[in-house]
């Protein structure tokens, strides 16, 4: 039988597997939407929400915690997404660091609040998202009108048109990503 799927209005970019769930799946899409499907159902989407203001381009589902998923977008932002709250079309984080548009992104699968996303401005960059602000710190501006989000954590750079990260999955806090001019593997000293 046909085993064809659609509902999004514009090219798939990215499909992620839920990590506990054998029927159930995302996928992200141009038309600016992140859909999730149950395969035993094939008339649309089970959950669907418009993720971001310009073409969706990656995604990653965080495997320790299952209803957190993440997505990147041509715009430079990435969002982090609670399926229990999906309706209300809100993302649960939202942030908008990279200059150019994000081009991979996965959750550390040793550690359930790290992320790791690449964009095409030449910066692989690493955030915490178990960390809040604390009202009591000083400023996280740097710089005059340069403000660094507390989660920001690490930006590797020297790399030029980063395509692709993945994490180790069995050495905590390894990295390997590619670029057009070669890939590395690297592991930062606070991971």
């Amino acid at each position: 039988g046909e085993n064809r799927f659609s509902a999004h209005a514009n090219s798939v970019e990215d499909l992620q597997w839920h990590p506990g769930e054998p029927t159930v799946f995302a996928s992200c899409s141009a038309d600016q939407h992140m859909g999730i499907w149950d395969v035993r159902k094939r008339d649309g989407f089970a959950l669907s929400v418009h993720a971001h203001e310009s073409d969706v381009n990656v995604m990653s589902w965080n495997t320790a915690v299952e209803y957190l998923i993440a997505t990147g977008a041509d715009d430079g932002s990435f969002r982090i997404w609670d399926l229990r709250q999906m309706d209300s079309g809100k993302p649960v984080a939202h942030f908008q660091w990279h200059t150019a548009p994000i081009t991979s992104i996965e959750w550390n699968p040793n550690e359930e609040s790290a992320i790791a996303v690449s964009a095409a401005d030449n910066q692989l960059t690493l955030w915490d998202m178990s960390v809040e602000k604390d009202s009591e710190a000083q400023t996280t501006e740097v710089a005059e009108g340069f403000v660094v989000p507390d989660q920001l954590l690490f930006i590797h750079q020297g790399q030029s048109d980063i395509k692709e990260l993945h994490y180790h999955r069995q050495i905590p806090g390894v990295i390997l990503s590619t670029a057009g001019d070669g890939f590395n593997v690297f592991k930062t000293i606070n991971s």
